[in-house]
């Protein structure tokens, strides 16, 4: 399996980037590009790499922030699968600014071929998207930054995760992880039937070296998992804990992971 990096935080040398996230992901022969960021730069991306985007066999959407949605807008069509929660109107506590999606359910529909399940859904033999994850640790989700348009809080209920059995357990990618890591792993674990994790890779949602992310760490450290590669939604108190724990690398837009 190859993961090809076309938005990340993090520019490379010759692939400029904005705040966002977009996998290229190749698996079997099949392809699957794994959000899309805020424009059409990782399109453009993905041409500098020598792949075409407009191939994938599917779409997915991991949630439906303008950060991981809004690059939609420039593709002409495919097979897209998401949350059907994907499309509320939704707002930061903050400052009240929109971080929802630049198009709606019907405007999408109308260019893609659009499936929405809540439950796990196979995209193909050994390529799952994970639907709604339940959330069950007392560490994780426990708070929200965000609200609907009505006021009432948004846990980010439509975020999900891509899940892959690979020849040393499964490989799971995520885009914010607001649905929390270990909730997405152990979830994954059931859907897939398996217990041995190979890797993780994308955004944890990580803000400071706390509770969160000390037990992330623990899980990842019990169970042996070889490839752990947060990234995007991880921010530099977390992402020094994880290098510190697993030496890993900081994914730049451009880069592909082997797996």
């Amino acid at each position: 399996m190859n993961i090809s990096v076309l938005i990340d935080n993090a520019p490379g040398v010759d692939t400029p980037t904005e705040f966002g996230l977009s996998y290229y992901i190749e698996y079997n022969g099949k392809h699957i590009l794994f959000d899309t960021a805020q424009s059409n730069l990782f399109m453009a991306n993905a041409n500098k790499m020598g792949l075409d985007v407009e191939k994938a066999d599917y779409i997915v959407l991991s949630h439906g922030h303008f950060d991981h949605g809004n690059g939609l807008k420039h593709l002409n069509g495919g097979s897209l699968v998401c949350h059907s929660g994907c499309f509320a109107k939704r707002y930061r506590i903050i400052d009240k600014s929109y971080i929802g999606l630049n198009q709606t359910r019907e405007q999408i529909e109308r260019t893609f071929n659009l499936t929405t399940s809540e439950k796990p859904f196979k995209l193909f033999d050994g390529a799952f998207f994970l639907g709604q994850i339940p959330r069950v640790t007392d560490f994780e989700s426990r708070t929200t930054p965000f609200i609907f348009e009505d006021g009432s809080p948004d846990f980010v209920v439509d975020d999900s995760a891509l899940a892959f059995n690979v020849n040393n357990g499964i490989f799971v990618v995520t885009g914010c992880g607001h649905s929390g890591i270990v909730n997405t792993l152990e979830h994954a674990k059931r859907v897939l039937k398996a217990n041995k994790i190979a890797g993780i890779m994308g955004g944890f949602h990580l803000k400071e070296n706390n509770k969160q992310t000390r037990e992330t760490i623990a899980y990842l450290t019990k169970n042996k998992v070889e490839y752990v590669y947060p990234s995007h939604c991880t921010a530099l108190p977390a992402l020094t804990e994880f290098y510190h724990a697993f030496g890993n690398k900081q994914l730049k837009a451009g880069d592909t992971i082997k797996v």
